[in-house]
């Protein structure tokens, strides 16, 4: 019988920090388990990702657990700078394909053949590779289960959406509250300048017969009843199989934190700073590594957040700095804010001072605010941020929403109060430290997404014995 330490599973993912962040902690609770896991991705963040995990790219990798994780990348060069988002995706899928294929080979020379591969939405063709390789495939789908069902209905015509400037209309979906045209995924609507990521999302649905596991970044008591529903559906959907939340948790094993996947360099005084704070002062403020507000919006946020009277922890990425208004950053610190061009987030999310997250509700972030418990003022952009802004709000109740056309900074205040200080801040944090308990519930040692965890490495090894039993 193969040892479970010899199995070898292979994650890859497209190459954004969207995305890297939960490919990166499934690995780790894959590995912990006692396989041998690599970590892929296109080469445009190879030297980033090595220098952020500390994990050499092609090398043995480092300890997790009783098994081990390690980078290796596909060889495909590009300057990401030089193409669009349509000739970006088209590149990947076209070097891609012969990259993945030659990985996977390398591997098997080397010593350590691949028994799974992992992808991602964004990468669809990555099922054909590994099936072409004659090598099972799953998929992490790295949204929520309501967002997979929403767009799994539209791919299949299960479902039409009201016209866009119909706001009072509502539809109905299995195990999904009533929506409106402003809770669906942007990337469905005619008017969405992006219609390439949402093409490429439903791509992904045409492929999943080829996929064998379909894991999603949630937790089965988070979604329950859309989890239950899905099997009902006709054609019927894959099976769903919550393995999260892929987050960062407080009192984790040190060797499985260390590896980590931060593009863009954390600030080192964050924490440091957040001590200096009164518990459940601070307003934290992040629109993610993707999100670009304009100049107005900007402004309107950096007052906004001023006139809270309270300390405030701004995530400004270098590209939107210059927008800030002329003076604002030395008025921050002199008014006890302070603005970072990244921060360790989780990290920020569990301490004591934070008393609210100023969020675009991607659902990386809406995760780790759900694992640390902390009430939201939600700021939606687009994609998927609009569903999971609206289970923040309406069906979780941790939080509020900021009006977004247009924002003022009375605006900011005013939602700041009143998930703070308002009439119902205090359900909202009561709201919120229960999730934060079901959400560690699940990933902890026999909690439901340990289980399918646990039952995915399982099948995994019944089918390398198997495979090795015929060959001999």
């Amino acid at each position: 019988m193969a040892e479970a330490a010899a199995l070898h599973v292979l994650l890859i993912c497209y190459p954004s920090q969207g995305h890297i962040n939960p490919m990166l902690r499934l690995a780790k609770r894959i590995a912990a388990k006692g396989l041998l896991v690599t970590c892929s991705s296109s080469s445009v963040v190879r030297d980033k990702l090595a220098a952020a995990s500390g994990v050499s790219a092609g090398g043995a990798g480092v300890p997790v657990g009783r098994g081990r994780i390690r980078f290796d990348f596909l060889d495909d060069p590009l300057d990401r700078t030089e193409l669009d988002l349509d000739d970006f995706l088209r590149h990947l899928e076209t070097a891609g394909r012969l990259a993945l294929a030659g990985l996977l080979r390398r591997q098997a020379e080397e010593g350590r053949p691949v028994a799974c591969v992992v992808g991602n939405p964004f990468l669809p063709w990555v099922t054909d590779v590994a099936a072409d390789a004659g090598i099972p495939s799953a998929v992490l789908w790295v949204q929520s289960c309501a967002v997979f069902s929403i767009y799994y209905h539209f791919a299949h015509g299960l479902a039409e959406l009201p016209c866009e400037d119909d706001l009072d209309a509502r539809f109905a979906l299995p195990g999904l509250p009533a929506l409106s045209v402003a809770d669906v995924p942007s990337f469905l609507l005619a008017s969405h300048p992006y219609k390439v990521l949402g093409d490429t999302i439903q791509d992904q649905f045409r492929n999943m017969a080829k996929t064998s596991w379909v894991f999603v970044n949630s937790f089965a008591e988070l979604e329950r009843d859309v989890v239950v529903a899905l099997p009902s559906v006709t054609p019927r959907p894959p099976h769903l199989i919550p393995v999260g939340p892929l987050v960062e948790l407080e009192g984790q094993d040190e060797d499985e934190v260390a590896v980590r996947g931060d593009l863009i360099k954390a600030a080192d005084d964050c924490v440091a700073w957040l001590d200096a704070q009164a518990p459940r002062s601070v307003v934290y403020a992040s629109v993610g590594s993707i999100v670009t507000l304009p100049a107005e919006v900007v402004a309107e946020m950096a007052h906004g957040l001023a006139s809270t009277g309270r300390p405030f922890l701004w995530v400004v990425r270098p590209d939107t700095r210059p927008l800030l208004p002329e003076g604002f950053l030395d008025d921050a610190v002199a008014g006890h804010g302070m603005v970072v061009p990244w921060s360790p987030q989780d990290r920020v999310l569990a301490h004591s001072s934070v008393a609210c997250f100023l969020t675009h509700c991607g659902w990386n972030s809406t995760l780790e605010t759900v694992a640390a418990g902390v009430p939201v003022v939600a700021f939606p952009q687009w994609g998927d941020q609009c569903t999971d802004a609206k289970f923040l709000v309406d069906e979780l109740r941790m939080g509020v929403h900021l009006r977004a056309a247009p924002l003022r900074r009375e605006g900011v205040r005013e939602a700041v109060d009143a998930v703070t200080t308002g009439a119902e801040a205090d359900a909202m944090l009561a709201n919120a430290k229960s999730w934060s308990a079901a959400a560690r519930d699940a990933v902890a040692p026999c909690g439901s997404s340990d289980r399918h965890v646990q039952a995915f490495v399982d099948e995994v090894s019944r089918r390398a014995c198997g495979g090795q039993a015929e060959a001999s």
